[in-house]
């Protein structure tokens, strides 16, 4: 490894662990003021960076809230688009989405984050509507990579939005079900659950959904 190599990767880690502890910060603060009531200025003040320093990280509150969540789609997307290519598109999907969760527990912290902010999204409004707003737009990058994969129009053919809806919504209520049960500290309760929702909501799906490797 040269020098510069060495440099890159103890900046991107440090980059990593500032975003982290923005994450925290924020986090803390808005369980204890309430989201409306903080600002940025006291999530920075928290972590000892300028203002200005954290907006290199994040562009706001709303994007610092739902971070941890933005960087789980953006895994999901890469992962459903490194899939096999004859692989048929509902393990495909299922497999990129349950990676995702797994990951979650790779980071110091990571699964303490990911229940705050689901419990921050349950008492504010404002939240709860961009956390499911970027939840649509993830969910429509994921129906263009089924079209791609498929060899279909996604703007035509329903099956790819509605696949990748069923998923997501069925590991969304798997994983609101583990937090409400606490379960989201144990990566083996967590999966147990949301593995049990996928199940249920994707049971009886056609079999060229689910089995053939043909395309559609």
């Amino acid at each position: 490894m040269t020098a510069a190599t060495d440099d890159l990767g103890l900046r991107e880690r440090k980059k990593r662990r500032t975003r982290a502890a923005l994450m925290d910060a924020a986090l803390e603060l808005f369980s204890a003021k309430g989201y409306d009531a903080t600002t940025v200025e006291e999530i920075a003040a928290a972590v000892e960076i300028s203002p200005r320093t954290f907006f290199r990280y994040f562009d706001g509150k709303e994007d610092v809230a739902l971070g941890q969540l933005s960087a789980m789609d953006d895994d999901t997307v890469t992962a459903l688009a490194t899939r096999p290519a004859d692989e048929p598109p509902l393990p495909a999907l299922l497999a990129a989405y349950r990676g995702m969760l797994d990951r979650l527990y790779d980071d110091e912290g990571g699964a303490e984050r990911f229940r705050a902010t689901h419990r921050l999204i349950d008492r504010s409004p404002t939240l709860l509507a961009g956390s499911l707003r970027r939840s649509a737009e993830t969910e429509d990058r994921l129906a263009v990579i089924i079209a791609e994969r498929q060899g279909v129009d996604d703007a035509r053919d329903l099956r790819c939005r509605l696949l990748v809806r069923l998923v997501f919504t069925s590991g969304r209520l798997g994983v609101e079900a583990a937090c409400r049960r606490g379960e989201t500290c144990d990566v083996a309760q967590l999966r147990a659950t949301v593995d049990k929702a996928l199940e249920l909501g994707t049971a009886g799906l056609p079999t060229e959904w689910s089995t053939s490797a043909s395309r559609w």
